[in-house]
């Protein structure tokens, strides 16, 4: 048994589904129908991987026969995804004029919901034209589809996924041709085109594209190359085909030869490598970075009933740089001694009116009064006396302070740096 298979598979169920909240309020249905079809993938091949892991006994046939088919639908619907999707960034990269009204986008939602949902399910009805028998069951791997190799499997099962991968590639060497062109003024050209796509997101969606085109092609091609080596068999009617139809085929490790069993184990890490694929391109950029965070909110204020952390700001006690610790107090800028004038003799005696008076008035001389601003400070304050006398314009700033806040006992106030004395010259 490979522990290891249903460990990788349901990490990778979880892995894909992460960056479909933001994809599913984009309404963006190519990576949305990427994400399904791969958790589809990975959820069956972890549960195969459980009740097959030691035989190949035959204990659920309707799960088989559901999970057989959705196996089948992935094998086009993902290359009809990257094929959608491809289309998009074309349109979006390209010079046409793009619709872009409400109506127009959901024509584009129905048309890219039929490419990536209803034809895979046509895909599946078409299966049962070259399936010979009911499926195979393979010890350590779980149920798989059974297909009878001949040219009508060709035709209906291979060469439809090659043709769907083949366009995508020439859809995204379009899109890279008109990202060259304009590659200096690109950013503001998807602005111009209305997109709500940055040019990051762009590059990503563009870099998992070509990626999942060459995977999807080189898988493809491996599979069809590694079934059909034995040749083809003859399509002689359809009872021949499908005669013993009911039958379930079972192979325990033991019957397989070592190359088959090589081949199916590297077949089936193909769907987990693309889901890693798919998260790696996803799931690191700002957007993916603010859903974590927001569901790692959510888990702690629901699941863990944890309060709401305060901000950094609320948490050290910031307060605005105009407004002291004290309520009372208005924080103004510092400025330099003795640089506003005397606030006049008629002024009442306060505490914050001495505490002005002795931290701005100028150093005072022997035998001068120092309310005598010329006097004291003549190099100061100049020889012309109009510009001077400021009393009036002091009064008035003194009465708007007192009125709006008033300033605590036992702290000076300090007035801004347009009030001082340099700009009574």
């Amino acid at each position: 048994m490979h522990v290891e298979f249903p460990v990788i598979s349901f990490i990778c169920c979880l892995l894909v589904l992460a960056p479909l909240p933001w994809h599913w309020r984009a309404g963006t249905v190519p990576t949305i129908a990427i994400t399904i079809w791969l958790f589809l993938g990975n959820l069956i091949n972890g549960v195969n991987a459980i009740v097959w892991g030691d035989d190949a006994i035959v204990r659920i046939p309707v799960w088989c026969d559901i999970t057989t088919k959705i196996a089948i639908g992935s094998d086009f619907a993902l290359p009809a995804a990257i094929l959608c999707l491809c289309i998009q960034l074309e349109q979006v990269s390209s010079t046409r004029q793009v619709q872009t009204s409400l109506a127009d986008k959901r024509r584009r939602q129905v048309w890219n919901s039929i490419l990536c949902f209803f034809l895979p399910i046509v895909y599946m009805a078409l299966h049962y034209v070259v399936q010979g028998h009911r499926f195979d069951i393979v010890e350590g791997f779980g149920c798989r589809p059974q297909i009878y190799n001949s040219i009508a499997s060709i035709f209906i099962l291979w060469v439809p996924a090659l043709v769907i991968s083949l366009a995508a590639g020439i859809y995204s060497a379009l899109a890279l041709h008109h990202f060259w062109i304009r590659r200096i003024t690109f950013e503001r050209h998807l602005q111009s085109k209305n997109s709500a796509l940055t040019s990051g997101h762009y590059f990503r969606l563009m870099a998992m594209a070509l990626l999942q085109i060459f995977w999807s092609v080189v898988i493809t091609a491996l599979n069809m190359w590694f079934t059909m080596k034995k040749g083809l068999r003859p399509w002689i009617s359809w009872e021949d085909v499908h005669v013993n139809f009911g039958r379930i085929g079972q192979s325990p490790r033991i019957l397989i030869p070592d190359n088959i069993y090589l081949y199916t184990y590297a077949l089936w890490w193909t769907v987990p490598l693309s889901s890693i694929m798919f998260f790696a391109f996803f799931s690191f950029g700002r957007e993916a970075m603010k859903e974590y965070a927001g569901c790692i909110r959510w888990f702690r204020r629901v699941v863990l009933r944890c309060p709401e952390r305060p901000t950094k700001a609320i948490r050290a006690g910031m307060l605005p740089s105009f407004v002291g610790r004290d309520a009372n107090v208005i924080k103004l800028p510092r400025i330099s001694r003795g640089s506003f004038p005397d606030l006049g003799p008629n002024e009442p005696t306060t505490p914050s009116a001495t505490a002005v008076d002795s931290e701005f008035s100028c150093p005072s001389q022997s035998g001068k009064d120092t309310h005598d601003e010329e006097s004291v400070c003549p190099s100061y304050y100049g020889t012309d006396s109009a510009l001077t006398h400021t009393s009036s314009f002091r009064d008035e700033f003194r009465l708007l302070v007192s009125e709006r806040s008033p300033i605590s006992p036992s702290r000076p106030m300090s007035f801004p740096s347009f009030f001082s004395r340099s700009s009574s010259r």
